[in-house]
């Protein structure tokens, strides 16, 4: 978890499996789009965040902590993950998901966030690195 938050909704887009290396990304448009995906959405203190896990060729295996194994799933619309009618908060650095063999996470945030300078497009970010902090909506950074 790149911050705390308390789980909202967890959705599965059923899509395809292209590669997500950077050859594939380039030659197939709206690759991220069309892959599928786990979406889980949370609220947190800096406003919604919504952490998307996007599987790949070999990587159609992801999981939550809260459901357990998502996918592979069967049918053509999404659908929603139901978390077990409880209570999900999870603290910033926590586990909340994982793949079968590793692939892309896609991070979106409403509120402002200032990013680290070295965070550039096409940076790879490993699990427990810094990459910017977060502030509340109504915060500016100079």
């Amino acid at each position: 978890m790149p911050l705390a938050g308390t789980l909202a909704t967890t959705t599965h887009v059923p899509g395809r499996l292209f590669s997500v290396n950077t050859v594939t990304a380039a030659r197939v448009p709206g690759l991220f789009a069309r892959n599928e995906r786990v979406i889980c959405a949370f609220d947190t203190e800096y406003g919604p965040l919504a952490v998307i896990l996007v599987g790949a060729l070999f990587v159609g295996s992801m999981s939550t902590v809260w459901a357990g194994d998502i996918t592979p799933r069967w049918g053509r619309r999404p659908s929603a993950i139901a978390a077990n009618a409880r209570h999900i908060h999870l603290e910033r650095g926590a586990e909340m998901g994982r793949f079968n063999m590793g692939s892309t996470v896609i991070l979106l945030l409403a509120g402002n966030a200032k990013w680290t300078d070295s965070l550039v497009a096409g940076s790879s970010v490993h699990v427990g690195e810094h990459i910017g902090v977060a502030s509340a909506e109504n915060e500016v950074h100079p």
